[in-house]
């Protein structure tokens, strides 16, 4: 395995931390698609989900690690409640257990008067993200997987019957090479112009101290994804390094695949705003970190997954849910590369190709535009 930073370094350790069963467009206006596609997207994610729970407990992790204990979609308005009403009826029709919850209840569960109802669905799995990715690493590593860190591969050639990938350090040669590297699949001159390059923006509070937990109330772990997809997630966590909140918001389209300084200053004034907003009675708790991470994905939803050329093997493109579906797109890679037949391959090969993106060179503006009006129009679900 070659990682070009430290394992847990990038993306796969710095992400809000949800594994979601359940169709999640990012896309849409409440996340939902049609109901045979939901269908099929859900029974695949949660073969991800299962893999994922019996590698977690394969290598002894802990709960906070890995916790199959379900996340709330928060409304803060009419038209987010709304939302979640008509999630709920489709997951009513997909036959989804999910429980709708009232301003008391997500009251007594975040200790926040911010939110007006929720939507309890049981099958997300909730990760630390970086605990779990280094975990695993960790279990796997042995004589017949090594992991070399800070190898970023800078090179990628046919080589006789397979591959060489060169890096810094040294170069591997190997018959079949499978490249989960989400969006930077472009830079391998894999699905140009197919794949949009967004990132999206996370802040995490100092440790709380005993007084302020108390005075904020509430359960100490809950976990929240916005109704408005383009919303606020929010988050609080206790173990490892204390008990904190962590919101998460924001998306930028980036072709260039990187983000200037200068625009977390913004960022960052809004996470505080919107911290603010939903726990007036914590006001001026410090952010101790904050990041921003880069999402891939395509105009219609599908990933970039398959034999790109003879030996190589894509599993990138998550379109937003890398925990699931890049566990998924991994499985079902290691599988192709190995020719065994399933119905998960089988799955993935049906989908339609990424379609290319829209708008030529005035893409990124365009993109921009868009996410600023849907941003305001989400209101106090930002």
């Amino acid at each position: 395995l070659l990682e070009g930073k430290r394992v847990a370094e990038g993306p796969g350790g710095r992400n809000s931390g949800f594994m979601i069963d359940l169709p999640h467009d990012l896309q849409s206006e409440d996340y939902a698609g049609s109901l045979e596609a939901d269908r099929k997207q859900t029974w695949a994610n949660r073969l991800a989900i299962d893999f994922a729970a019996q590698m977690a407990a394969d290598a002894g992790l802990s709960r906070e690690a890995f916790d199959r204990c379900g996340k709330i979609n928060g409304a803060a308005t009419d038209k987010g409640h709304q939302h979640n009403l008509d999630y709920a009826a489709h997951l009513s029709s997909l036959g989804e257990p999910h429980e709708l919850l009232d301003a008391d209840a997500m009251r007594a569960k975040t200790g926040s008067d911010y939110y007006t109802s929720g939507l309890f669905t049981p099958g997300t799995a909730m990760l630390q993200p970086a605990m779990y990715v280094r975990g695993l690493a960790q279990a796997l590593s042995s004589n017949r997987m090594r992991v070399y860190e800070n190898s970023p591969v800078t090179a990628l050639a046919p080589e006789g019957s397979g591959w060489r990938a060169s890096t810094p350090v040294g170069s591997i040669t190997a018959p079949r090479i499978i490249l989960a590297v989400n969006g930077l699949i472009n830079d391998f001159g894999f699905f140009k112009g197919r794949l949009m390059h967004v990132f999206t923006y996370g802040s995490m509070t100092r440790a709380i101290t005993a007084e302020e937990v108390e005075r904020l109330g509430g359960d100490p772990i809950w976990h929240l994804t916005p109704a408005d997809p383009v919303g606020t997630t929010v988050r609080r966590i206790s173990g490892t390094g204390g008990d904190r909140l962590i919101v998460r918001n924001r998306f930028s389209f980036n072709p260039g695949k990187e983000v200037p300084e200068r625009r977390f200053a913004n960022i960052s004034r809004d996470h505080d705003r919107v911290f603010r907003a939903r726990f007036p009675n914590l006001a001026g708790i410090e952010m101790e970190y904050r990041w921003g991470g880069r999402l891939c994905l395509s105009p219609n939803n599908v990933g970039a997954f398959g034999e790109v050329a003879p030996g190589l093997f894509s599993a990138c493109c998550q379109n937003g849910l890398g925990a699931a579906k890049g566990t998924m797109h991994g499985m079902a890679a290691a599988e192709l590369a190995a020719g065994t037949q399933s119905d998960l391959v089988d799955y993935l090969l049906t989908e339609a190709a990424p379609q290319r993106v829209p708008g030529g060179p005035f893409a990124e503006i365009g993109a921009n535009a868009v996410l600023k009006w849907k941003e305001f129009h989400a209101r106090q679900e930002f």
